[in-house]
This record gives structure tokens, sequence and C-alpha cells, in this order.
């Protein structure tokens, strides 16, 4: 198989997670004979720095030609005081905007050989969850008119949440036919007691139900889905909500896990064109000391392959070569727990590729 992959490794420590995940792929390649045409292009601060924008047309025009995007992270202290509409979290509104990345699925799943480093109670932990949360990604008030304004002499400040229902009905499609290939159990997590856009979500979640008789939907509100997430994490399977509470809510999930600097995601467009990336920020304190923890990027990469490339056989061999790592007693600094040798990001890129 031949495949064309933009890679943006971005800023703070996306670099350095990002050449471990492309030599997992390199090796990848060469079990499987396969050839991946990797290429590397400017992104978010970085971008800046070199372009005067986040977004290049250059790095824009190569994702929309690639047959998949791979990203690391971007942002930081640095670009701070820039403009914001250049500002490097703009250029990724606008990256997912223009790819038309509306389906964002985010799985939270506890590592039986982390279960030491979650922050939940051993017998929460013991019993283990495995969940995804599916999140729209290109709609609500991250993408709504924003405005500061004066009157009667005070400062407000509006932010418009909108949904229409075509943009309800594709992401829920989504998430009933991922709550299908799962346990077959959907969870729309909403504010239907208060919000317009909540009570409409509900109301299309309903009627779509007919259609997929074979998943048990239910729904809650989103303030008691963080607490059953921390409290009952094992009763989900597919969770699916708006773009702000899928944000909020997902990096909940993800620091259940013992550490986010273990969970993937995959950003998706219709068919099987998709943008991946771990769900962590850019770390810029701890950049450059070869410390970063590359297996959420690592995970991402095998997403890739499952999802856009169509390589399930080689997305399970990742899979099972973290597996092996972690079995081995070997852990980043951000899940390193008594008993358990600690590796440097590179030296996690290596044994990962060498498993394989």
């Amino acid at each position: 198989m031949e495949k064309t992959i933009a890679v943006l490794p971005g800023d703070g420590i996306g670099p350095e997670i990002i050449q471990q995940a492309v030599k997992v792929l390199q090796a990848v390649a060469d079990k499987y004979q396969h050839s991946f045409h990797i290429q590397e292009y400017a992104f978010g601060g970085a971008a800046i720095d070199r372009h005067g924008q986040p977004l290049p047309d250059e790095t824009l025009a190569a994702c929309q030609a690639a047959d998949a995007v791979l990203m690391g992270a971007v942002g930081g202290p640095k670009w701070d005081d820039v403009p914001k509409e250049i500002r490097p979290e703009k250029g990724l509104l606008a990256l997912r905007k223009r790819l038309g990345l509306y389906a964002n699925l985010r799985p939270s799943r506890l590592f039986s050989q982390l279960k030491a480093a979650s922050p939940l109670r051993a017998d929460i932990s013991e019993q283990g969850f495995d969940f995804v949360i599916v999140r729209e990604l290109t709609g609500g008030i991250y993408f709504g008119n924003h405005r500061t304004f004066e009157e009667d002499g005070q400062t407000y400040a509006e932010d418009n949440l909108r949904y229409s229902e075509a943009e309800i009905r594709r992401i829920l499609t989504v998430a009933f036919t991922t709550a299908q290939k799962r346990q077959k159990k959907l969870c729309l997590v909403d504010k239907a007691n208060v919000l317009d856009s909540s009570k409409l979500w509900r109301k299309i979640c309903q009627t779509m139900a007919s259609d997929y008789p074979d998943v048990n939907v239910n729904y809650m509100y989103v303030d008691n889905a963080a607490m059953q997430i921390v409290g009952n994490p094992g009763q989900f399977d597919t969770i699916v909500t708006e773009n702000m509470f899928g944000d909020i809510l997902s990096d909940v999930a993800s620091m259940i896990t013992g550490s986010i600097g273990m969970i993937p995601s995959a950003s998706m467009a219709d068919g099987s064109f998709g943008l991946y990336e771990p769900i962590h920020g850019s770390a810029p304190d701890i950049a450059g000391q070869n410390i970063a923890n590359p297996i959420g990027t690592i995970l991402s990469a095998a997403m890739m392959l499952d999802y856009s490339l169509g390589l399930s056989e080689e997305a399970r061999a990742i899979e099972k070569a973290v597996d092996q790592l972690l079995d081995q007693g070997y852990r980043s600094a951000d899940t390193l727990t008594p008993g358990m040798q600690e590796l440097s990001c590179s030296a996690i890129g290596d044994y990962i590729a060498q498993a394989i």
C-alpha cells in the first residue's frame, strides 16, 4: 500500500512525540511492505514564527492532498501576546473547519498495567473501563459569534451557542454507528433542562433512536456526566455530546486513565479522511528534555492506520507493542510508579518500533 501522510509537529513537545510516532510508522511500513510518504509541515506557533500565521497555505494544501494527517500539539506562552486572529489555537480551529473534521473520537481506557497510576479509588479502578466520547467538533459555542461591548456604562461579553438540525444528525449518525461496533450503548450528554440547543439535540436523538433498535440509548445532564465519569466510569460505552461539553468531559475522562499522555484521538470528516493527535497540550515546560510520553501520539498513529488507511492488522500490532512495553514494567515519567523502570521519550519509541 502507498499512502501520503501529512505530519504537523507543532510546538513544545510536539516535535519530540511526533518523531516517535513516525519511527513506529516506519517500522510498520517495513514489516508489512507498505510505502508511507511522510512529510512535515509548519503549523501552530512554529508556523507563526516562520510564516506569520498558524495555518500557512502550503500546510493546508498538503493536508487536503494527504490520505491522513498526524499532529503533535500546538500553542504555548510564547504566543500569548500575538493578535487573537493568529493565535495557534485559531489555526487549529481553522484547520478543523477547512478539512471538514466534524467528529472527534476520544477513547478513554484504563490499561490494566496502569491501575496504580489512576487517581480513582482502588475499588473503582479495579473494575476497569473502556469507553469513547464522540464530540461534535465544528459547531457550537466555539464557532458562534463572539463579542464584547459596552452598554449602560457596563462591559458585556456574549458567546453564541448555535446548532442546526443537520449538524446534530450528522454527529449522532457517527455516534450510533460507533456504538453499534462496540457494546451497543449510547449516552447523549446535554443540558436539556436549561439550553434550547440541548433540547434540540435530545429531540433529534430520540427520533433517530428508532433507526438503531439494537442500540440502548440513555440521556444524562452534563454535570451529572462529569460526576459519573469519575465515580462509575465502567457504566459508559459510547458518549456523544456537543463541542464544549465534549472538550471538558474528554479531559476529565483522560485523567482517570492515569495520564493524559496515554490518550489518542481521531477527528474525522465524511468518508475515511481524518486528523489524528494526542489529546494533551504542548507542555512547553518539559519540551526538549526527552521525558514526554509519546504513547498517546503513537496510539493516534494506530487509529490513523485503522480508520483512514484500512490497516487494522497493523494498528493492532502497534497496540500489542504498547501493551508489551507496559507488561515489561517500562513507564514514561508521567506514569511512573514504584517498581517500574522509567524510559525516555525516544527510548519508548525505539522499544515499540522494535517490538513491531
